[in-house]
């Protein structure tokens, strides 16, 4: 089966293992080459066939093994599988790479409940060290004066900002955003049915009905195929014999070629979209997990909102929407939206809070910026009203094809500055996202919790 590799993945991954095996004269080049973005987009699978094709060793790390009840077991562990993959280089005379998969899920902090150990610590130290001195890695408790040929470490992940900040920087590590094009969903999904005999005018339209779906939902489409042919297998023998008709024997079952017709493959697809917002909109860990149930999430929402008229009755949701908008995401009635919009858009304290210069102090620096931008005054005001209690602002963006799936971006967490500053940052996000949707977030530092999340743009022609 020939899969598609994309140009561009391929050029970037190909030029940065050739260019740490060339002798460059005074050019400092990053060692470790990090590829990230969204789940199941194939960042792994595409560096396999890079290296298949360059015919480049390689030497594999899980993020599994970057934790370990001894510590220093996974810094030595690094250290061993580098100089491993040296080895290989200088026995076999080939170009040999070090891949640590996941690297975000073991060295990452995803929040402040994340635990951060001695070798959370120890890992991305010794990254660094061997980023800066790769043909000297030592293993404790010996030293070889030897130089090491420099071997190129390539890390996937998909969020690198949950890393230790030194690491990522550009001296150290040369980020790649793997984000496949239309171009390139059209070239991997035709190489996945390509033994299935789909002509491209059916792929484009496969791609074209499930377009918001990651590139691993159409492998295990095509796996999910096969599933009536295995139960009907299942049936004929009886559950009961499957074990000696499968494992323990000599002439294992064949099948014959699946319905791989176009409308039957939608129709199969639909159904697992559907099992996909079965579990988005279930949510059933609120219900089953003590630290989320109502009375706690309420009382932390009462103590988000300490000084606005309108209290939520409710936790507060993933994204508010104003009465106008429709339906909410996942289908939720705005009904259910609107004790949070109440509370989110008067912006003023109650009568009960005594808090005399609030009032005065927005009203002096709502005039004093007014002139320096020109973001809506509703947006004014909760830039104002967030900073006035200490939280901090924040900015996402998603385009039309995203919107559905929630998949929204980082736009800026703008720590410090003044309100002007803030206010201008806004106002850039919007103007570089004048075709997409921007929501404005409210962060509660201490609590590593959100406590705003709203739409403050949407694009033009939109009917969500």
């Amino acid at each position: 089966m020939a899969y598609y590799i994309s140009p561009r993945f391929l050029n970037q991954l190909a030029v940065h293992i050739t260019k740490n095996f060339l002798a460059l004269p005074q050019v400092r080049m990053p060692l470790i080459f990090g590829v990230h973005g969204r789940k199941g987009e194939g960042k792994t699978f595409q560096c396999e066939l890079v290296y298949e094709r360059m015919g480049v060793n390689v030497v594999h790390i899980s993020g599994g093994e970057l934790e370990s009840p001894d510590a220093g077991d996974p810094a030595r562990l690094i250290r061993l599988r580098y100089r491993e993959a040296a080895e290989l280089v200088k026995v076999r005379g080939e170009m040999a790479v070090l891949m640590i998969n996941d690297l975000d899920a073991g060295a990452g902090r995803f929040d402040g409940m994340t635990q951060y150990t001695v070798n959370t610590q120890l890992v991305n130290n010794t990254l660094m060290n061997i980023a800066d001195n790769p043909t000297n890695v030592q293993l404790p408790g010996s030293y070889d004066e030897t130089p090491l040929p420099r071997i190129p470490i390539v890390v996937t992940g998909n969020d690198f900002a949950t890393l230790y900040a030194p690491l990522v920087r550009d001296g150290r590590m040369q980020k790649f955003y793997w984000q496949p094009d239309r171009d390139d969903r059209l070239g991997i999904v035709g190489g996945i049915f390509e033994p299935d005999g789909l002509s491209p005018r059916d792929i484009e339209e496969l791609v074209t009905t499930f377009e918001n779906q990651a590139i691993d939902f159409y492998g295990a489409l095509r796996a999910k195929i096969y599933d009536e042919q295995i139960i009907d297998f299942i049936h004929r023998v009886g559950v009961e014999n499957v074990s000696r008709n499968v494992v323990n024997t000599k002439t294992p079952p064949s099948f014959k070629q699946p319905n791989f017709r176009t409308d039957h493959l939608i129709e199969v697809g639909n159904r697992m979209v559907m099992e996909q917002r079965r579990l988005q909109e279930m949510g059933l860990v609120k219900e089953y997990n003590q630290a989320l149930k109502p009375t706690r999430a309420s009382q932390s929402t009462q103590a988000v909102y300490p000084t606005w008229s309108a209290q939520p009755t409710q936790p507060m949701p993933s994204m508010a929407v104003s009465p106008s908008e429709g339906r909410g995401p996942m289908g939720r009635n705005d009904d259910d939206y609107r004790p949070y919009q109440h509370a989110l858009s008067v912006m003023r304290p109650s009568p009960e809070v005594s808090n005399p210069g609030w009032e005065s102090a927005t009203a002096m620096s709502s005039s004093s910026i007014a002139g320096e931008t020109s973001l809506p005054h509703e947006v004014q005001q909760q830039v104002t009203t967030l900073m006035a209690q200490g939280y901090r602002v924040g900015m996402e963006y998603v385009d039309k094809r995203r919107f559905r799936t929630n998949s929204w971006q980082s736009c800026s967490i703008l720590q410090g500055g003044s309100e002007i500053q803030v206010l201008q940052a806004v106002e850039q996000c919007l103007t570089a996202h004048t075709q997409d949707y921007v929501r404005l977030i409210g962060i509660d530092s201490s609590s590593k919790q959100r406590i705003l999340e709203r739409i403050i743009h949407r694009p033009a022609g939109s009917k969500n």
